[in-house]
């Protein structure tokens, strides 16, 4: 067992064998709220499981609570004004699970919101039981999101239910992203941790490098989306008044002091 502690939340890798650890994420003060020491630990678990080669990661924060990870700790935000920038905590994050040679798999348990979505759906295969909802809720604060982060829906996703997810910040249910794709195996809850097993060691069986080599090719024909200067441009002058807006101020406030926010559009 490898384990970072701090006051208030905690990272644990337990070796299940030879070829499978799980990660697990614990911040129960702040519904396992992804902040930045947080994130630091994971990238740096999953650094150490790389230089071991461990085949398949099951990644997870327990099991049968209410939030698998409410994502960004907003209480970070007054500090940060694009949380989501590319050498930002989450992003390396997301990087790093993206680019792990070897299989991530998410075990989902309880509601993920925000960047906890976008974590789930780096991750190679997603486990859930019927708890789990997934909802995309920048638009509550005011958050412009990246290009590189909704690729990663639209290559995953109807283009119908994305924008229903990043307008309305309303949950996808378990149902539902199973449905869709997003959700690999749907159980109940007391079978959803030897689903997770099961699935791993069905992996963890199988030849590391031609996998290694397959998930990298697929990492790149995602990542292969040519884009003119001028719309990188256009969307980076857009992502930068929304980083800077009043709105934004205004949706975090209204988060701080737990009230419905008042967008004026500037």
């Amino acid at each position: 067992m490898n384990m970072t502690p701090t006051s208030s939340f905690t990272v644990t890798v337990d070796i299940v064998d030879e070829r499978i650890a799980r990660l697990t994420f614990s911040h129960p003060a702040r519904r396992n709220a992804l902040s930045a020491e947080l994130l630091h630990a994971l990238d740096a678990r999953l650094v150490e499981l790389a230089a071991q080669r461990m085949p398949v990661v099951i990644l997870g924060s327990g099991v049968g609570q209410d939030v698998w990870s409410a994502g960004h700790d907003l209480g970070e935000l007054a500090h940060d004004r694009d949380p989501i920038a590319y050498d930002k905590p989450l992003e390396r994050v997301l990087r790093r699970v993206r680019a792990y040679p070897g299989v991530v798999i998410a075990m989902v348990s309880g509601s993920a919101w925000g960047g906890a979505v976008d974590l789930a759906m780096s991750c190679d295969l997603v486990v859930a039981d019927g708890s789990a909802q997934f909802a995309m809720t920048p638009a509550n604060i005011g958050l412009p999101y990246t290009t590189s982060g909704l690729l990663r829906f639209f290559n995953n996703l109807p283009i119908h239910v994305l924008k229903e997810m990043f307008f309305s910040a309303r949950p996808l249910d378990a149902q539902r992203a199973e449905r869709f794709g997003v959700i690999n195996r749907l159980v109940d809850s007391d079978r959803l941790e030897a689903t997770a097993l099961e699935l791993a060691r069905g992996i963890a069986g199988k030849a590391p490098l031609a996998i290694q080599a397959v998930k990298e090719q697929l990492r790149i024909l995602e990542d292969l989306q040519p884009m003119p200067v001028q719309a990188m441009e256009q969307i980076a002058e857009l992502r930068r008044r929304a980083c800077e807006s009043t709105d934004f101020t205004e949706g975090l406030t209204a988060f701080s002091e737990r009230r419905p926010p008042v967008f004026g559009g500037e």
